[in-house]
């Protein structure tokens, strides 16, 4: 849908028009909805000759477009009908494939009209069904009144364009397995819902406008009260940059205020009506909380009014000043569908559970629509799976009904990037992206989270589970023997970085048999269970995965029977989705070096391999650095020259990375960090240093995602051990605020560069053209340097506070990685000999 609030119009598509609804609708099964479509346009086909050899005067795919005035507003809709004919004079009747002979088919014969006047016509559409045919006329019209309602709007619109007596509109439903179809006649009862459907469509847009005049009035406070040094005029350079720039790199140090800045940014963006909404996405649900704080404390009731980028202040207008009302912003947190449920398991079969079962109907009586209606509304995650309880509805549904009305949306990266989850943004009736302002916090993760949302596996072991299920439900022989052919497939493989080209084509092979078997023949999925199912629709995922131009892929096994299709580079799909936004901000402590974060994300061309899809039209990305005074001088860094912690050397310096921690601990009298690159390095260091000194009180980091739960681990560790040991790249190294100003030493052991597996040799593969080392470079020494600097970052968070920090291996005083080290540590004090290390320990910082 595209509307115009000023004008007062809307244009949209016939079919979206009928599906629209202002609560939750079927979604249908993704993977499903694939098979679906090329189902219905294969019967469609059939039809078309069919018809087309019996009535030469038979039209297709008719263009048939108008205009429908309803409450002031003009909606402008267009489409195409399947089939349009002379009016026929049918026989009634089921057949198995309409139109092919008389009497299987409904008969048609011609009806005299004056010749003076149009001649009229009967407008079909036509849907493809799974349920069995003939079926009863008040249940088809239960279950589908959509498509009733579309086959009304075509005919009203065809009355508007043609003035013809007797023209009338018809749906034949065809069922998908056996192509017996059935008719039934669009009556004056239809055309009562499709003006209902008018009424649906104009309440959004009036919701939509009074969302506008609200933000025309938005309230907020400046993210910053006092601002820090280095904070004064950052929103300002934002502003300015971005006015120039609508794609702009902002890096700032962990603790500088970038969530506030960003905010702030955002929020003025939204008042001034640049754009219509904001998406705030983050690579972890601790950064969200952090931002759903933050923005809240910004535009709670009474706070003053920022009114223009020069920086004066205004109070809330009056109570008895129109624009008082509603004045703040709606915004929505958005947790994935797991969290919202409310059953024992969580499976989204339709039929297989009660809080959708019949869904539509049910939620007109429920009282749920007060989450989109009223902006007063509490919308946590707690009230949403409370609310849906009570209603029996699902609590997602709550939140895919009102997101649309929200200025402001919070989640996660796959929202926008993730092919199995961004239809909750994409199809949000009104949402574009190009009147979107897009901000992305931690933007230094997501090239990876892109890539791995690209990313899948299959397992001889499950295959083989569904093959029996399947044989169990007595499922079609053809699908039956298409399945069976894959699980031999993957029982035959054995562990290889790359799948050969001739064994990958059989793949492709299989996997495109089974996925049109799966289209051929629907399944009882609630039967089949949450598993079976998901596995099922993920073969038509995979096939797409292996079709798709824009990924470089790899195709490998990593243990006997187990098959990964791994995405080595999503740059040009990310790439693809920021051009078609109005704006965007990525946001990070670690976007350096840009230009290689540049080609990350798709805003540069990478001339390392072959083929590459083309980069969209636009400008390229402004990079904006903030200004941090206070953090010159406020670490002390030296670099350990005396250790070597590469794999194959580590094992001979682990006493003496064990000594270096009791010495570092001894000196900072009080809890130490040491950041690791792995758990089993930490684990291996921890047995040494009770072997050598026992007297040290060392804390692991647990394996834990809950941030309750790290939060209270790091305060229990901090009171009562003398080491922590946390790992480089994990959410206690890189979402943890809370080692600032209370750890004064650290240390991190050797850079944190990725395992050597298949997956990085192929990507030095396919960077081998630039030469090895800026493929080493890239592969490895990139990612491994940044996550130093995320955890480096921590510890100094705000004026005032210091750290001394031990870089324990020789590899950091190599130029090669001391340049891709954040300003603040690059220049230190090399430590040779344990002498070294006490000079730098005990002497003055």
């Amino acid at each position: 849908m595209d509307f115009d609030l000023d004008q007062r119009r809307a244009t949209l598509g016939v079919g979206e028009f009928a599906a629209f609804s202002l609560g939750p609708h079927d979604a249908g099964q993704a993977a499903s909805g694939i098979w679906r479509a090329q189902l219905g346009t294969q019967w469609h086909n059939t039809l078309r000759e069919q018809v087309a050899a019996s009535h030469p005067a038979a039209e297709f795919e008719v263009a048939i477009s108008g205009q429908i005035a309803h409450r002031g507003w003009i909606l402008q809709l267009t489409g195409r009908i399947d089939q349009r004919l002379p009016a026929p004079t049918p026989t009634p009747g089921p057949s198995r494939n309409p139109g092919a002979e008389p009497e299987k088919c409904h008969v048609i014969r011609d009806t005299p009209t004056a010749p003076s006047q149009p001649k009229p016509v009967i407008l079909r559409e036509i849907k493809t069904v799974l349920r069995a045919l003939p079926a009863d006329e008040a249940e088809l019209r239960r279950d589908y009144p959509e498509y009733f309602v579309q086959a009304a709007t075509y005919l009203i619109l065809h009355r508007l364009s043609v003035s013809a007596a007797g023209c009338r509109a018809e749906l034949m439903f065809v069922e998908a397995g056996s192509g017996l179809a059935q008719s039934i006649a669009v009556t004056p009862q239809d055309e009562a819902l499709q003006r209902a459907q008018l009424e649906r469509v104009v309440e959004f847009l009036e919701l939509r406008l009074r969302a506008r005049e609200r933000l025309r009035h938005l309230n907020f406070r400046p993210a910053f009260a006092a601002p820090r040094p280095g904070q004064e005029s950052t929103l300002h350079d934002l502003t300015r940059t971005f006015e120039k720039h609508p794609a702009v790199l902002f890096e700032a140090p962990t603790g500088f205020g970038k969530t506030g800045v960003l905010l702030e940014f955002a929020l003025g963006q939204l008042r001034s009506g640049h754009f219509e909404r904001v998406l705030y996405l983050t690579s972890k649900s601790t950064g969200q909380l952090q931002v759903i704080h933050q923005l809240t404390a910004m535009t709670a009731p009474g706070a003053p009014r920022t009114s223009n980028p020069t920086g004066d202040l205004r109070r809330d207008p009056p109570d008895d000043d129109p624009s008082a009302a509603g004045s703040g912003v709606a915004v929505w947190h958005v947790r994935n569908k797991a969290e919202h449920c409310i059953n024992h398991t969580f499976h989204c079969v339709r039929d297989n559970c009660t809080y959708l079962h019949d869904l539509e109907t049910r939620w007109s009586k429920s009282g749920l629509a007060r989450f989109y209606r009223f902006e007063n509304q509490t919308r946590d995650l707690a009230t949403l799976r409370a609310a849906g309880q009570e209603a029996q509805i699902c609590p997602y549904e709550i939140t895919r009904a009102a997101l649309a009305f929200n200025d402001v949306w919070i989640g996660d990266f796959n929202y926008a990037f993730a092919p199995a989850n961004r239809g909750l943004f994409y199809l949000q009736p009104g949402f574009d992206p190009a009147r979107t302002l897009l901000l992305i916090d931690e933007a230094h993760n997501l090239p990876a989270r892109v890539a791995d949302a690209h990313s899948h596996a299959l397992r001889s072991q499950e295959t083989r589970a569904l093959l029996a299920e399947l044989d169990h439900l007595r499922a079609p022989a053809p699908l039956l023997r298409a399945w069976e052919d894959l699980c031999r497939l993957l029982a035959a493989l054995l562990p290889v970085d790359e799948l050969d080209h001739a064994l990958e084509a059989d793949l492709a092979d299989t996997l495109h048999t089974v996925v049109n078997q799966i289209g051929r023949q629907p399944l009882d999925y609630a039967a089949l269970g949450p598993d079976f199912s998901d596995q099922l629709w993920r073969t038509q995922e995979l096939a797409g995965w292996l079709d798709h131009p824009g990924l470089k892929k790899l195709l490998w096994c990593p243990r006997e029977g187990e098959l990964a299709f791994t995405c080595l580079d999503a740059s040009a799909v990310i790439s693809e989705t920021l051009h078609a936004y109005g704006g965007v901000v990525l946001a990070s402590a670690t976007l350096s070096p840009t230009d290689e974060y540049t080609r990350a994300i798709g805003f540069l061309p990478d001339h390392s391999t072959a083929t590459v899809m083309p980069l969209p039209p636009g400008p390229d990305p402004a990079v904006l650095r903030a200004a941090t005074p206070w953090r010159d001088g406020a670490y002390d860094v030296a670099v350990d020259l005396r250790v070597d912690t590469t794999f194959q050397h580590r094992s001979r310096h682990y006493e003496l990375t064990a000594a270096t921690m009791v010495a570092l601990q001894e000196a900072a009298r009080g809890p130490v960090a040491v950041f690791f690159p792995s758990y089993a390095y930490a684990e291996a260091i921890s047995q040494t240093l009770d072997r050598i000194d026992g007297r040290l009180r060392c804390a692991m980091q647990p394996r834990v995602r809950d941030l309750a739960a790290q939060s209270a681990w790091v305060e229990e560790s901090l009171a009562l051990a003398d080491v922590l040991l946390l790992v480089l790249g994990s959410s206690f190294a890189e979402s943890i605020d809370l080692l600032g100003g209370r750890v004064s030493h650290a240390m991190v052991v050797g850079p944190a560069l990725p395992e050597v597996n298949a997956v990085q040799r192929a990507k030095l593969k396919e960077f081998s053209p630039l030469g090895r080392e800026t493929a080493f470079r890239r592969v490895y020494q990139i990612p491994g340097m940044q996550k130093v600097n995320q955890a480096l970052g921590r510890l100094v968070r705000a004026p005032g506070q210091r750290a001394r920090v031990l870089l324990h291996c020789k590899r950091f005083a190599e130029i090669s990685y001391a340049r891709l080290l954040a300003r603040d540590y690059q220049f230190g004090v090399n430590v040779a000999s344990d002498a070294d290390l006490q000079t730098w320990l005990h002497g003055k910082a």
